[in-house]
């Protein structure tokens, strides 16, 4: 309950309820919480939780090396991932302090007030001007016209950019200024906050001379934050939701976090290397135990126990000995693989938004990315949901036929002529309709009259059962748009939420029966020159449910009329009149052509029937409770008894390149399903025009279940066709209510048909059904990858459902682009994107991550191997320093840039060659096959380090020339030195798109190395404890036997490496003609295991010349592939 201006009953003991204030908050931290949240949120990592374990470990017993060399690489990955939340969050406190620091104008005290946007309460009366948007959900008072309505634009909410007409109620409509407001007594009772912003239940009851009037309140008398006030001086609002509970701030939703499948797979790895760390930490404990069974090993003469140390718990020596192996050789786990990760996929995210073949001219509008975790799903789509109308079509209607009385007509220069005739038929019996007045009189000479009037009727039934707007593009001084009357000439432009209302009501107006616009409670309409007024008593406003909207107008003559028009299957059953059948057939005919289509009928009332109705719908429309049931069971009550006029066809052309698309998808894999709410014969006829049914096709059909026992046995006879028949495809046609069906009990068996099936199409859904349609296939056993794409907000459920959702900005506005992970402007962009981005994104992330796993068992390996010839007395191999180095300094950057930069094949062949795309498909790369060649890689390389110096430097270590020996850091630094050469290289040969990024960072790293260990051994550092290091890169380097150790342990890496790579070939540099393949100019010849060149093509093929894309920055030439 809301009292306007604050005016609580003074009577009583009235205790004011308590409302949010008006502040908008979308930070997620705050100064005080922004070190223990973000903290907790981190260590929730599985990784980062281990390193913490490890470093505590290490500060809490002796163990073998500085807890520096855990902390710092685990203060670094939390101090960048904190620096970059924390930017973020001060971007959104930036972002909110603009909006809640907003000078508004609010009515206190008999006067206008300026005060901020924050401190706006529950029951002020606000002020907004033209242009302004609204500070709070406000209810309408009133507003500079006299009527009492105001145009809004609600872009930032839905992205609909189409004037909506709000209305305030007729008792307040009077109080135009702030004298009049502050002597308003009123109440507004409304329901409590939800997010569904076409949705307000609510009265008002206004107290006038002691008499208390109650009016409904709806949807059109709630003005929402965000909106913005057009074409109106200015309004007066009470404002009844504020802040967090305003209808803007409950659709802020954090989306559902979706995680890819090679997140998935990096996690099942961590958890084997885990297994592994644990492994070799009690098989160290196990052994050292074991050795020292023996007395001498035991207690040695120079390393004499003391009296604590013989009396201590053996167990307790065990637990501390087993914590020293687990951090002696923790660094298996790759601490910075994660922020690696994230870092490759925020950068590399950029280049969907850069590719230039993503960007469309005409509306100039560029891919955009909403989430980048899901970069690499792009490349392991298995399933494609896509909606139709405005994703393969243009959503651009066109209006083409009509069926008036039985009669099929079609438009020619702007006039109706029946089918088969021309506009100069030389038949005077031809009804048509033009708007030249001679030839109407003409027409209406020679025809019957009945049948030019039901033809007019038609014409003005269409004319005015709509929500459209007009907008005069005229001087601001004009602030009534019916000027246009008085003799004032302007530009007269239609808004439609809807465009299939928009063509019809141009069509009418090429005809001659032209809409000009809503004064006061009259809708204007000129039919040939001729103005007539109808007064507009109630509109039944359009809903998914009952898929129609009807107008109840009361005529010039007095008699009231309802005006309907909706889909077939929601007005013909409700009709007893008018050409039922014949439009029947001819609505299937249109949409056999690929038309939408709509049936327009109408009702006239007497005045007992118009009093009921009138009745009923306040009674509805008053109610707080149950107040949708009460409306529908109104409208159905009004909606019967209902005269076809006839139907009409609107085309919807497709969209550029859909056919080729959705055939390159095919090629690649992807199946591809329709999810549409149009008609069964529009959906298959579009389907057909498309390419995603062929001709050829064995088109199956489940429509028109009745009950479950017959949806079970058709689909049981479908099941038997699809093995019986030896076509090679099929296609299945299934409708919203028998896909209901065939969900409730027998959800096997279709999916049984639908695998089996290379095409399906869904008609007749319903925004949720889509959603389910999505979940049954992301969770049927193989766990396919689906992806969503649409450009309505009836598409959200079904884009959010998906594993990666994809928004077309369309003309539907931006519900489904702001809940999607990825944005395009056009389908046809959708193949570059997944065959291209995606295939490059999966072939990255997942050589990234194998490669880190690779790099750390080459790391640790050598460390446990050498416990083997120290007695297992947790002696560490490397220096401290190198240990904290290795995967912050030494080896990042490489694997980093060739994350970003790599191109295994050509942009071009992918494009050209869809069939590629299979050969990543099922995460190959990532299988459990390839990580056990990584891993084994990297443990036959550490062996190759680790014994390849012992061997050459074991038995003699006098290979100074001054007779000096080496010592064991000179050893651990040999292994270290060869193995950050070794790794660095083995990524070289993996690259095969080299820049002039990836040469720098691979030398580069190379030269660090050697230029750091220099710097770090040949100074006294004093703030080291211990000076282990000191000159012992100087003299290591200083020995021609260590130089022939490091190249000779190098080189014998290199045939692993490139005999793995001939072994492999890469498709895409496969020559089809000559059986033989070839490597690109610098490029290197190692490839990957397990992709097979099972795919040819001939040297002739075409490929794009227009590709502008970043990627293109490949030295290969077209001409060259």
């Amino acid at each position: 309950t809301v009292y306007i201006a604050n005016r609580f009953p003074q009577h009583g003991h009235y205790i004011p309820q308590r409302f949010a204030d008006n502040r908008i908050i979308s930070s997620k931290y705050t100064i005080w919480n922004f070190i223990p949240k973000n903290l907790f949120e981190q260590f929730r990592r599985i990784a980062n939780f281990y390193f913490l374990i490890i470093f505590l470990v290490q500060l809490m017993i002796d163990t073998p090396t500085s807890p520096v060399t855990s902390g710092l690489p685990l203060f670094f990955v939390i101090t960048v991932t904190a620096i970059k939340q924390g930017y973020e969050d001060w971007l959104r406190h930036k972002a909110d302090n603009e909006v809640n620091g907003a000078p508004v104008l609010v009515v206190r005290s008999g006067s206008l007030v300026q005060t901020r946007s924050k401190n706006i309460r529950v029951g002020d009366i606000v002020r907004v001007a033209k242009d302004e948007t609204f500070p709070a959900d406000l209810v309408l008072l009133s507003s500079d016209r006299a009527e009492g309505t105001c145009h809004i634009t609600t872009a930032s909410l839905d992205g609909e950019t189409n004037l909506k007409t709000h209305f305030a109620v007729p008792e307040t409509a009077v109080s135009q200024s702030v004298s009049r407001l502050e002597t308003l007594q009123a109440v507004v009772e409304c329901q409590q906050p939800e997010a569904d912003l076409y949705r307000f239940v609510g009265r008002i009851t206004v107290t006038h001379q002691g008499e208390e009037i109650v009016r409904p309140l709806g949807p059109e008398n709630l003005l929402l934050r965000g909106a913005r006030l057009k074409n109106t001086k200015e309004i007066f609002g009470v404002a009844v939701y504020t802040g967090m509970e305003s209808k803007m701030a409950l659709n802020y939703k954090c989306k559902s976090q979706k995680r890819s499948a090679v997140e998935k797979s990096m996690n099942t790895f961590l958890i084997i290397y885990l297994g592994i760390l644990l492994f070799e930490a009690i098989l160290s404990t196990i052994l050292k135990y074991t050795w020292q069974a023996e007395a001498k090993w035991d207690e040695p003469f120079y390393n004499e126990k003391s009296e604590v140390e013989r009396n201590s718990s053996k167990i307790l020596k065990f637990i501390s000995d087993f914590l020293a192996f687990l951090v002696l050789y923790n660094f298996i786990i790759p601490i910075s693989l994660y922020v690696t990760v994230e870092m490759q996929k925020f950068l590399g995210s950029f280049f969907i938004g850069w590719d230039l073949d993503l960007y469309h001219e005409e509306s100039d509008q560029r891919a955009q990315v909403n989430t980048s975790d899901l970069n690499e799903e792009l490349g392991q789509v298995e399933y494609v949901f896509t909606d139709k109308t405005g994703t393969l079509t243009e959503n651009e209607m066109q209006f083409r036929e009509c069926s008036i009385n039985g009669i099929k007509y079609q438009e020619i220069n702007g006039k109706l002529v029946p089918e088969g005739m021309t506009e100069d038929t030389p038949d005077s019996s031809a009804p048509h309709l033009s708007n030249d007045d001679s030839v109407l009189v003409s027409s209406v000479c020679h025809t019957r009259v009945s049948q030019s009037r039901e033809e007019e009727l038609f014409l003005k039934a269409v004319s005015l059962c709509h929500t459209v707007q007009i907008s005069y593009d005229q001087p601001d001084g004009l602030g009534d748009p019916f000027s246009h009357a008085n003799g004032f000439t302007s530009q007269m432009e239609y808004y439609a939420s809807s465009p299939d209302e928009k063509a019809l009501l141009e069509a009418t107006k090429r005809m001659g029966v032209t809409f000009t616009g809503i004064s006061g409670e009259n809708m204007e309409v000129k039919t040939f020159g001729k103005s007539e007024k109808y007064k507009l008593l109630h509109v039944l406003e359009f809903d998914p449910n009952r898929r129609r909207m009807s107008v109840i107008l009361q005529n010039p003559s007095g008699e009231r009329v309802l005006f309907t028009k909706g889909a077939e299957s929601a007005v013909l059953p409700y009709a007893k009149s008018g050409e039922i059948e014949k439009t029947r057939v001819h609505v299937d005919e249109f949409a056999l052509k690929g038309l939408r289509t709509l049936v327009v009928a109408y009702r006239l009332f007497s005045t007992e029937e118009y009093k009921e109705v009138a009745r009923r719908l306040h009674e509805a429309r008053t109610a707080l409770q149950q107040r949708e049931e009460r409306l529908a069971d109104t409208f159905s009550f009004i909606e019967k008894d209902l005269e076809v006029l006839g139907a009409t066809g609107v085309e919807d052309k497709l969209q550029e390149k859909v056919q080729e698309t959705i055939e390159a998808l095919r090629l690649a894999g992807i199946k591809v399903w329709v999810l549409t709410g149009d008609k069964h014969e529009t959906a298959v006829s579009v389907s057909l025009s498309c390419g995603h049914f062929h001709r050829t096709m064995n088109i199956l059909e489940l429509v028109q279940q009745k009950t479950d026992h017959e949806c079970a046995e058709q689909l049981r006879r479908l099941s038997r066709r699809i093995r019986e028949d030896h076509v090679i495809q099929h296609g299945l046609v299934v409708d919203g209510a028998s896909l209901s069906l065939a969900l409730r009990e027998h959800e096997k068996l279709f999916m049984e048909v639908c695998k089996n099936c290379s095409a399906v199409l869904c008609c007749r859904m319903a925004p949720l059904q889509k959603a389910k349609v999505v979940r049954l296939l992301k969770t049927s056993p193989e766990k396919p990858i689906t992806l969503a794409i649409g450009d309505g907000a009836n598409d959200v459920s079904m884009i959010q459902e998906a594993h990666v959702g994809i928004g077309i900005m369309g003309k539907e506005g931006r519900q489904a682009v702001r809940n999607s992970d990825y944005a395009i402007a056009r389908f046809r962009f959708l193949a570059k994107l997944l065959l291209v981005h995606g295939h490059f994104y999966y072939i990255r992330i997942a050589t990234l991550v194998q490669y880190f796993f690779y790099k750390n068992v080459c790391f640790i390996t050598p460390q446990f191997l050498y416990q083997f010839f120290c007695l297992f007395s947790q002696q560490t191999l490397y220096d401290s320093v190198y240990l904290t180095l290795y995967n912050i300094c030494f080896t990042s950057l490489p694997i980093l840039v060739y994350s970003l930069f790599e191109q295994l094949v050509h942009p071009h062949v992918l494009h050209n060659k869809p069939a590629l795309y299979r050969d990543i498909s099922r995460n190959a790369i990532l299988s459990f096959k390839t990580f056990l060649y990584w891993t084994t890689l990297g443990f036959c390389h550490a062996f190759i380090f680790f014994f390849g110096s012992y061997i050459l430097m074991g038995e003699d270590t006098s290979l100074m020339g001054n007779g000096q020996m080496f010592g064991n850091w000179t050893f651990g630094t040999l292994v270290f030195t060869v193995m950050v050469i070794t790794v660095t290289l083995k990524l070289a040969l993996e690259t095969h798109f080299w820049t002039w990024m990836n040469h720098f960072v691979t030398w580069g790293s190379i030269a660090f190395y050697f230029i750091f260990s220099l710097f770090y051994g040949g100074i006294i550092w004093p703030f080291l404890h211990t000076q282990d290091m000191y000159f012992v890169f100087v003299q290591l380097l200083s020995s021609g036997s260590a130089w022939f150790a490091i190249v000779l342990i190098v080189v014998i890496h290199v045939p692993c490496a490139v005999g793995r790579g001939w072994s492999a070939l890469t498709p895409g540099l496969v020559n089809g003609r000559r059986g033989t393949f070839f490597r690109a100019p610098h490029t290197s010849h190692t490839t990957y295991p397990l992709i097979r060149a099972s795919r040819s093509w001939s040297d002739s093929d075409p490929f794009y010349s227009n590709d502008r894309s970043i990627l293109t920055l490949s030295p290969v030439e077209a001409t060259n592939c």
